[in-house]
């Protein structure tokens, strides 16, 4: 028996039990499956799962959602009742969460409650976060790398409505302030003469418009160099950091406080040298190449989320009583008869159970001709239906499914580290170190051989060396290359298995293939009729487009298309008794002459002597077309090869 529910959505505590603080499911503290101490207080999970995301993020669960209270052993009393819970972050206003059972991950819902399998209160469904320049970071939720400091991306890719742009809008909204300011502190420090300002006005005025585009604009990849320091993983930012820090600091003490500055990088007037231009325009550029890069990424991430939203929204449930009902797709279980109407598309994979119909594929196979569908042929999530109905009988459903497979299998490709980034990886750990002993050896020598004033030579120098030398390339040309490459080829139906796969391909020549109609424009079109003297190939495609203008499946469309470009008037004359008979062809009336288009299953059937038409269909057959073959009066009157 499930247990009894609580209005707050957990579920009636038993005696010696208490509150799980991540999924809101009562568990014994004798029987727990896991427990962590914080602050004090002893925790108790139903779950290993459960007890490594408290440890990760154990504030997350102590300041309680709407739904979730927080019980102390023993106690009984939630936090709930004694502090008020945080206002929702961006992150969490834009995300819809999804509630699943630990023991049957299958049950998925839009609300917390209890598993209607097993009674088990859900969990909300976690997301793994990892780093686009290592991989094999993953945490529970978004942050920031802690080896590079870059924003954490979602392994699961998630709906349109569930993107989080907050970073690159972040991005976008310190760039353009930096430009503001960068572009007059450019034009001051290099077109104004500082005699024109009255005395000490000149650095001020830099220092007012610089200030905000690095402690501001830049604030980013100071936190980030930091990061690296305390990881011990030297990056880009790391010298970002130091070398817009020291040029900004020097040129903050010289604006403030020259007279502290030996006499020897002082004016006459008691004023110093500033670089404020320097740190500003640098941070701007970084700035910028920040914003294009998250452009990039959330194009590459867009054109798998285009994948994924070829799967309806919703889906046509079977009642057993024989009725509809239109549900979410992500309420179908497995097992579900769902109803697929003309022009729908299939919602997940399952098998015919009732009905017939041709699926256009295309988007799986790259076969522009739609596959016929009949009891028991399975169907793919995400295909379109033609003209038919069926009932389908679901197999397959969520995470399950072919598309989200496909999408899953692109994602993990853009995660994969080619070879070459292996030497990156080598050289970029000796290369950050040699670039700051570089630059300090450069310091140092400026300082004591170099002309006056020494020191401010040596500061400059010393902070070109950390910025020219900046390996942004090194740390993310591979990667963006690679997650580029691999979003790009999934929009253009092209799925790279992993990122050696694509660094191979750049020595590739030769390209085989065992398929032609995948090389296609997609769009069948007539290339040759064929007539045995019953009628004349104008009157045969004039009467086999007539016929098919009553029919919806693309070959007819092909037909009809062909003789409206050849000239053939199809004037007003339209079939009669037409019917079609699924995966074989048309039969009907023109003009008063019995019609026959078709394979020759559909002749066999008609009881109508194809001839030498048979061979000539094979011969057309061997060389990629498709081959319809015509009768008139019940007598073979030739055959139309469409490619």
């Amino acid at each position: 028996m499930a247990p009894q529910e609580h209005p707050s959505g957990t579920t009636q505590p038993r005696p010696n039990t208490v509150l799980d603080p991540v999924c809101g499911m009562f568990v014994d503290p004798a029987t727990a499956r896991g427990s962590a101490e914080y602050r004090g207080t002893t925790y108790y999970f139903c779950s290993p799962r459960c007890e490594q995301r408290f440890k990760d993020e154990p504030e997350k669960y102590l300041a309680p959602k709407s739904t979730q209270g927080l019980v102390a052993l023993g106690t009984g009393v939630t936090e709930k009742s004694k502090r008020a819970a945080p206002p929702p972050s961006e992150h969490e206003r834009h995300q819809t969460v999804t509630y699943i059972c630990p023991m049957d991950p299958e049950v998925r819902e839009s609300n917390p409650g209890p598993c209607p399998v097993c009674g088990m209160a859900l969990e909300p469904e976690t997301i793994e976060y990892t780093c686009p320049m290592h991989p094999e970071i993953s945490r529970s939720g978004p942050g920031e790398c802690p080896v590079c400091g870059m924003a954490l991306e979602p392994r699961r890719i998630a709906g349109v409505h569930e993107e989080d742009d907050s970073e690159l809008r972040s991005m976008q909204r310190r760039f353009w302030v930096s430009v503001a300011l960068s572009v007059p502190l450019l034009i001051v420090s290099m077109a104004v003469p500082p005699e024109k300002l009255p005395l000490g006005w000149y650095a001020w005025l830099q220092f007012a418009l610089a200030t905000p585009v690095v402690l501001w604009g830049g604030w980013p990849f100071f936190q980030r160099g930091w990061a690296s320091l305390v990881n011990r993983s030297l990056n880009m930012f790391t010298l970002i950091a130091m070398g817009t820090g020291a040029a900004y600091v020097y040129s903050a003490v010289a604006a403030l406080l020259p007279g502290i500055l030996p006499d020897s990088v002082r004016h006459p007037d008691g004023t110093a040298e500033v670089y404020f231009e320097v740190s500003g325009v640098i941070v701007t550029l970084v700035l910028l190449g920040q914003v294009l890069e998250l452009r990039a990424r959330k194009q590459t991430r867009g054109a798998m989320r285009a994948l994924l939203d070829l799967a309806p929204k919703t889906a046509r449930r079977v009642r057993p009583d024989g009725g509809d009902e239109e549900i979410p797709l992500e309420h179908v279980s497995q097992g579900d008869r769902l109803r697929v109407r003309p022009g729908d598309r299939v919602p997940v994979d399952g098998i015919v159970e009732e009905g017939r119909s041709s699926v256009d594929e295309s988007m799986i196979t790259g076969e522009p001709i739609p596959e016929e569908k009949q009891l028991g042929s399975a169907v793919i999530g995400g295909t379109i239906n033609q003209n038919g109905s069926f009932i389908m009988r679901t197999e397959k459903v969520g995470s399950e499914t072919l598309l989200a497979q496909i999408v899953r299998m692109v994602a993990e490709a853009q995660r994969t580290r080619a070879p070459i980034q292996s030497l990156a990886d080598k050289v970029a750990a000796y290369f950050v170190p040699a670039v700051v002993l570089i630059a300090v050896l450069t310091f140092l020598t400026w300082l004591l051989v170099g002309p006056e004033p020494q020191f401010a030579h040596a500061l400059v120098n010393a902070v070109a060396v950390l910025i020219i030398a900046c390996p942004c390339a090194l740390g993310l040309a591979t990667p963006m290359a690679i997650m580029v490459g691999t979003g790009r080829g999934a929009h253009a139906g092209i799925l790279i298995k992993n990122a050696e796969a694509l660094e191979a391909l750049e020595k590739v020549d030769t390209l085989v293939f065992d398929k032609t109609g995948t090389l296609t424009e997609g769009k069948p079109r007539i290339t040759t009729v064929v007539s045995t003297g019953v009628v004349t190939e104008q009157e045969l495609l004039r009467l086999a487009a007539t016929l098919e203008r009553a029919s919806e499946h693309p070959l007819a469309a092909a037909i009809v298309k062909g003789a409206v470009e050849r000239g053939y008037p199809l004037g007003s004359a339209n079939a009669v008794n037409f019917q079609s008979i699924t995966g074989k062809g048309v039969v009907g009336k023109v003009d008063g002459r019995e019609i026959v288009i078709g394979n020759p299953s559909l002749f066999a059937d008609m009881n109508i002597n194809a001839g030498a038409l048979g061979t000539q269909a094979d011969d057309f057959r061997r060389h990629g077309h498709t081959v319809v073959l015509v009768a008139v009066d019940h007598k073979a009157a030739g055959i139309i090869a469409i490619s």
